[in-house]
């Protein structure tokens, strides 16, 4: 996969469903993590830490400019991550610790 290597759309769009493909692959072991964080933290309260949501999302700014990747928009798409990570956490930790 080499972008500078396309000459058709047909490329570019096989590029990016791989790309795609490997994305959701990561997500999964991320919200993995998202389940053994539940698993492992003994109270509810403890799974909203907006200093490590902080944190997380300024390594992802710094790793984007980094890259001269987009970083707005990638910490934008970080946010929202997380807040979903964190959604998806406690909901595991409710039904972990029911």
């Amino acid at each position: 996969m080499d972008p500078e290597s396309y000459t058709t759309m047909a490329d570019v769009r096989a590029g990016v469903d791989e790309i795609d493909r490997r994305l959701v692959a990561l997500l999964d072991q991320r919200f993995a993590h998202m389940r053994a964080a539940a698993r492992i933290k003994p109270e509810r309260a403890a799974v909203r830490d907006e200093a490590r949501k902080a944190e997380v999302i300024e390594n992802v700014r710094a790793e984007a400019e980094r890259l001269g990747a987009p970083a707005d928009v990638i910490a934008d798409l970080w946010d929202r991550l997380v807040e979903a990570s964190i959604a998806y956490e406690m909901t595991e930790f409710d039904r972990l610790k029911a």
